[in-house]
């Protein structure tokens, strides 16, 4: 192979490894906008700004749609294609059920809308498993975390880098089961999830963050309707800039705050299409093209599914269309002309329930629709026209369509990524998001009654209200509890929920925390004489919408004795008395401090106390006044004292500084609790369990590489096979080979070729491999030497005109002048013997090529020749770069020498011309006249005629033809020329001087 070839190849691997290291340590991030039906994927990284990804198909949102058949996994368009035709072995509309045990309604109503799938219920968790055959179970967490690791994929494939940090959103209605599931499926698909994010938010924050100006602290309430293909949700959301202190710096930044929530859990396109679907097959069954049902048939199920949702787009546009499936069942084909208002009459009920999450959003957020700023429509099933005319009347204003609606909830999630993620500053936006389910505690406390008995009393703390806004910390203090103990963490009020979400949201008991240790801990502190002041649990709501416990900790305060400086006894009483009122005044500073902390990390203080602490505040306002009695008191005597000592003493005596006294000090003291949490709504995995997914979705995916590695491997065999082949024929290949190897090739070609369509189509790839290592063992030795023959006359002419080269340089080096004598004899000597050694080696070969047949291996090589042009290459190099070092430090020899000169010339003419002057002056004395002196005439002559003279051209030989900065060192040479030329004239001038 020829050097330019092989330094091509080495550049091309450079760089391709460069991209590697470059994108392994890039930041990239990226957002999964996972809805019902469709998945939209966005990304930020370094130099490029925040974008959709496109899939394979370059399109901006993909199916969310998964299926396997024959062992190979297909997502998106090839997974609804196969759909079609086996609709069991592809899953679809999956959000539904996540977090949702058998029972749940909504699960009877996915199996309502597709009968054909098997499902079955978790023996040990109770959710939904689907059964894919007999050997082979799917959990929905599974099914999810495979597209989640798909929209990964063509992330990494949009960015070409590695990319693991993500934000997810989900619907705002999803409880802690059904967040804590799709967190589940993440960590499956090997995601780190910044944060769960509510769809209705990340529309309201991409809406937000490009109309950062228009954002200012006046209150601007916006309504975000959004109708998706399973839900529909109405946001009332509000925008004004706030004040938050980072790093001790104030800041104004904007925020957006959800005030109101009212949605519908299965109102949305998907339901309307399913009417459209069932009455497509009513059509056709009214027919009687065939005995069979269309209904019983799942295949026909999927096919009507696909065209009632091509339909319901068309009559989004258009008044009227031809619904026609080809062989919808038994060969059958079905065609109908269906208008929109028949489809409009199928979903009255449907169109009935769109104002509903409206009013609700209103009521939740305790506003009229008067004080709405704007009405905002988002998510594909507002499109269609009744939707649009049913909103139109509520808002009775024009409706806003300003944004992408498939695209913005993706959009504000990859910003909220970006600010969340390492690697990236952006400007801030808060977000508050509301709470939709409230949560409370319950407890036990044991109440004497009168008759002296004691009964068990439930009581009920709210912790997370409805509307709530989080991320949020909260502390709850358990007062009455001295051992060990536990508590319910339920949902609250839930009476603005219809009796039929209250069963669709399945807000059952979230979790049972054990507090243990609390007896041990008590007992210990007692004996130590510390005084109980409860027990405090730490709660989180995440950004996630995720309740935490995360700590439990009992709290003691003892009294403790610490040294303290003495007080001078020279103070004055009115001293003392200042600084007494001063320390009561600090205690007081004090417990407002310890306030506003107790306040800050529970922004909700009323709701947080479990117990009434009223009594307590009383006693310690009490404490407080008899503490400044006893005061008044000690500052009596002590004036009393001072009194009797001034009377003693005629003057003060002051005690030694430094003198300390021990005082009692009250401190705190906290001990962390063991606490176990027992989740009531929906177990989470086991380890276990966790294991066992994991290792079932790596299996699929090595079975996914291993096919992909298979069918590269087929294909590159097949390719060769079919190559060979078509080569041989050629004349070029046939002069390069004989004709014992072309048979022997031909023959191979034609078995290999029936092989792999007969015994060998599905064959591990290693047996691919193998093949082709054979056949390429035959066939490679002929296609190297027609390489050779067809790009050896190329390489010889640049093997030539290198030596030609060369050798003119080194004849140049010879007879340059001596100030361009850069070079000792031996470097010339070599030089010249490689380049004699090449041109010998060169005649020897081709005198040895042409006795060859075309047929054998070549003598005269294409590697070999580039080694020998490396070498020329080097030397010539070697000899540049010397050139180059030696001519500059010349130039700057000649340069200081040259300002020197010039330096001692000024110094000479000043001191002649200062002569010249008084010699002047003395002549004009004597004759009484005023002339001008000649030798200022003179010099003004020789400037002029300095400044005309042409510069000196230089010589056009230069030795060094190949210099790579030629014109660069023309240049310098010109300078130099120049600057002996004007040294010239200056010594000219130095003798007309001498003359004068």
């Amino acid at each position: 192979m020829m050097v330019p070839d092989v330094r091509w190849t080495m550049g091309l691997s450079l760089l391709v490894l460069l991209g590697v290291i470059g994108s392994s340590s890039g930041v990239t991030i990226m957002s999964i906008d996972f809805g019902s039906e469709w998945i939209k994927v966005a990304v930020v990284a370094p130099g490029v700004p925040m974008e959709i990804v496109l899939n394979k198909e370059s399109k901006r949102k993909t199916p969310g749609a998964l299926s396997f058949r024959n062992g190979e996994r297909t997502f998106g368009e090839d997974a609804l294609t196969t759909g079609i035709r086996f609709p069991a072995n592809n899953y679809f509309y999956l959000l539904d059920l996540l977090g949702k045990k058998i029972d749940n309604p909504i699960v009877e109503l996915y199996k309502k809308r597709f009968p054909y799938y098997n499902i079955e219920a978790d023996p040990e968790r109770g959710t939904v498993v689907f059964r894919h055959n007999d050997d082979t179970l799917y959990t929905v967490e599974e099914l999810i975390a495979q597209m989640l690791a798909y929209a990964k994929d063509m992330a990494m494939a949009h960015t070409e880098q590695r990319i693991k940090d993500c934000v997810i959103t989900v619907p705002p209605f999803f409880n802690q089961v059904e967040r804590r599931a799709m967190l589940t499926a993440a960590e499956l698909a090997g995601l780190k999830v910044l944060s769960l994010m509510s769809t209705n938010a990340a529309v309201a924050l991409n809406y937000g963050m490009f109309r950062r100006k228009e954002i200012n602290a006046t209150a601007h309430n916006i309504l975000f309707y959004d109708m998706g293909a399973s839900s529909t949700i109405a946001t009332i959301v509000s925008y004004q800039t706030v004040k938050t202190k980072d790093r001790g710096y104030t800041e104004t930044n904007p925020q957006v705050t959800v005030l109101g929530l009212g949605y519908d859990r299965t109102l949305g396109g998907m339901e309307m299409q399913m009417r459209l679907r069932d009455y497509l097959a009513k059509k056709f069954n009214e027919i009687k093209k065939t005995p069979n049902n269309v209904l019983e048939s799942p295949r026909a199920l999927a096919k009507l599914m696909k065209e009632a949702g091509r339909l319901k787009k068309v009559l989004s546009a258009n008044s009227e269309h031809l619904s026609q499936i080809e062989g919808l069942l038994d060969e059958e084909d079905f065609r109908l002309h269906v208008n929109r208002e028949e489809f409009e009459g199928l979903c009255t009920e449907l169109f009935e329930r769109v104002q509903a999450p409206i009013d609700a959003a209103l009521i939740s957020a305790a506003m009229d629709i008067s004080a709405i700023d704007q009405f905002i429509i988002v998510g594909g099933a507002t499109r269609i026209p009744k939707i649009q005319s049913i909103l139109q009347g509520v808002w009775g204003r024009e409706l806003g369509k300003n944004i992408n609606a498939d695209e913005a909830a993706a959009m504000g999630a990859v910003y909220r990524a970006a600010d969340l993620g390492q690697g990236f500053k952006v400007k801030k936006f808060h977000v508050k998001e509301a709470v939709v389910f409230p949560i409370e505690v319950d407890f036990e406390r044991h109440v004497e009654n009168d008759d002296g008995s004691t009964s068990t009393k439930v009581v009920k703390r709210s912790l997370f209200a409805f509307g709530n806004n989080y991320p949020q910390k909260k502390v709850m203090t358990f007062n009455k509890h001295t051992a060990d103990f536990s508590f319910y963490v339920n949902y609250g009020d839930l009476s603005q929920l219809s009796k039929e979400e209250l069963r669709n949201a399945n807000a059952e008991n979230i979790s049972h925390v054990l507090v243990s240790g609390v007896t041990s801990a008590f007992q210990k502190h007692q004996q130590e004489g510390s005084e109980p002041k409860g027990i405090k649990a730490h709660f989180n709501m995440d950004d996630s919408g995720v309740l935490a416990l995360s700590m439990m900790e009992a709290v003691f305060e003892k009294s403790v004795l610490v040294e303290e400086d003495k007080p001078k006894e020279e103070e004055s009483t009115l001293s003392k008395l200042g600084s007494t009122i001063s320390k009561l005044f600090a205690g007081a500073e004090q417990e407002r401090e310890g306030g506003e902390k107790e306040e800050s990390e529970d922004a909700e203080g009323k709701e947080n106390k479990t117990e009434d602490n009223t009594e307590k505040e009383q006693d310690g306002d009490n404490q407080a006044k008899k503490e400044n009695k006893e005061d008044k008191k000690d500052d009596q005597k002590t004036d009393k004292k001072e009194k009797e000592e001034d009377e003693k003493k005629s003057g003060t005596d002051k005690k030694k500084e430094g003198e300390k006294e021990l005082k009692p000090k009250q401190i705190t003291v906290k001990e962390e609790l063991n606490m176990t949490i027992t989740h009531l709504d929906v177990p989470d995995m086991t380890e276990e369990q966790m294991a066992a997914s994991k290792k079932k979705l790596e299996d699929i995916n090595a079975a996914e590489r291993a096919r992909h590695e298979r069918e590269a491997a087929r294909n590159n065999l097949e390719s060769y096979i079919l190559d060979a082949q078509d080569k041989l024929y050629q004349d070029d290949y046939e002069q390069a080979s004989t004709d014992d190897q072309r048979v022997a090739i031909r023959e191979m070609c034609s078995t290999l070729d029936e092989w792999i369509y007969d015994e060998g189509a599905d064959m591990e790839a290693s047996v691919y491999k193998e093949k082709f290592k054979e056949l390429s063992k035959l066939f490679e030795p002929i296609k190297q030497r027609v390489y050779e023959h067809l790009n050896r006359p190329e390489a010889v002419q640049a093997l030539t005109d290198m030596m030609n080269k060369s050798s003119e340089f080194v004849q140049r080096a010879r007879v340059a002048p001596p100030e361009l004598q850069f070079f000792t004899d031996v470097e010339i000597d070599t030089m010249d013997k490689l380049i004699v050694d090449t041109q010998k080696w060169l005649e020897d070969k081709e005198e040895q090529q042409q006795a060859q047949a075309l047929s054998d291996d070549p003598k005269l090589k294409l590697n070999d020749i580039g080694e020998k042009l490396g070498a020329l290459d080097r030397e010539i190099k070697y000899l540049v770069n010397k050139a180059k070092i030696t001519k500059a430090k010349k130039d700057k020899e000649a340069a200081e020498a040259k300002a020197k000169a010039k330096a001692e010339k000024e110094a000479k003419e000043t001191g002649k011309k200062k002569n010249n002057t008084d010699n002047s002056k003395s002549s004009k004395n004597k004759s009484g006249g005023e002339t001008k002196p000649d030798t200022e005439q003179k010099d003004t002559n020789e400037k002029i005629v300095t400044e005309e003279e042409p510069k000196v051209q230089e010589n056009a030989d230069s030795p060094y033809v190949f210099e790579e900065e030629s014109e660069e060192n023309n240049s310098e040479e010109d300078r130099r020329k120049e600057d002996i030329d004007v040294e010239n004239e200056e010594d000219d001038d130095k003798s007309s001087h001498v003359e004068l």
